[in-house]
């Protein structure tokens, strides 16, 4: 007879389930308030990283829930070999846009190279894209998937989350928020395929850092190149 996972048990499902949408609620609004103080998105920001990466160690060490929420389990080689290729079509596609943007002498992302350079938040990008992957592709996405929700609508659902979820945190001017949600977009919906088809976090985590390290050439290498190249 089959084992039971006691982490795929109803109330430590609903407690998942809840957790995920509670958070985001609470990251929004936190958000929204900051963003007419002189906070700005800076304490939904925070929330977002340190609730996000710490929900999810705190229900997987105390809970067991890490294959629960795809944290491990699954087909992790498949999960990887398939990030390491949508994150190489992203990395392509982000890489020509960037150029074309400052090929035509608009420079898409000033807000956010000022706080990466000025602020010296470069370095924590990738815990960023572990809170996003955690609170999208691992705690809410596992625990929709796990409620029965259709998986094509889990996938679009989360990405939608993710999308939405950078206009209430980043602290950078609207149009670099819907050019950071616009990339979110592909990177929500490949990694939630990946996660769907091998169980598996990992994959999709792989594909956010490759599009990270495209964003930081984005900021800092392509467009000494296209100016020299233009001069």
């Amino acid at each position: 007879m089959e084992q039971v996972n006691a982490a795929s048990a109803p109330s430590s499902l609903n407690q998942r389930f809840n957790l995920a949408f509670g958070l985001t609620a609470a990251i929004w609004v936190v958000g929204l308030v900051g963003h007419f103080t002189p906070l700005l998105e800076w304490p939904a920001l925070a929330l977002y990283v340190l609730g996000s990466i710490g929900v999810v160690l705190w229900r997987g060490k105390s809970k067991g829930e890490w294959a629960a929420m795809y944290l491990a389990g699954g087909d992790l080689k498949k999960s990887l070999k398939w990030g390491g290729i949508a994150g190489g079509l992203l990395f392509c596609m982000d890489v020509f846009n960037t150029v074309m943007w400052y090929a035509s002498g608009k420079p898409p992302m000033m807000d956010m190279q000022g706080i990466l350079v000025n602020m010296n938040f470069l370095y924590l990008f990738p815990v960023l894209v572990l809170a996003e992957e955690f609170l999208w592709r691992g705690l809410m996405f596992s625990s929709l998937i796990d409620k029965g929700f259709n998986k094509h609508l889990t996938v679009f659902l989360t990405a939608m989350f993710y999308v939405v979820n950078h206009f209430a945190v980043a602290p950078v001017g609207m149009q670099e928020r819907a050019l950071m949600g616009m990339m979110a977009l592909p990177i929500g919906i490949l990694g939630g395929y990946i996660v769907l088809r091998s169980k598996n976090v990992w994959g999709s985590v792989l594909v956010h850092m490759i599009t990270m390290f495209s964003m930081i050439l984005d900021l800092f290498v392509i467009p000494n190149l296209v100016y020299k190249f233009m001069n």
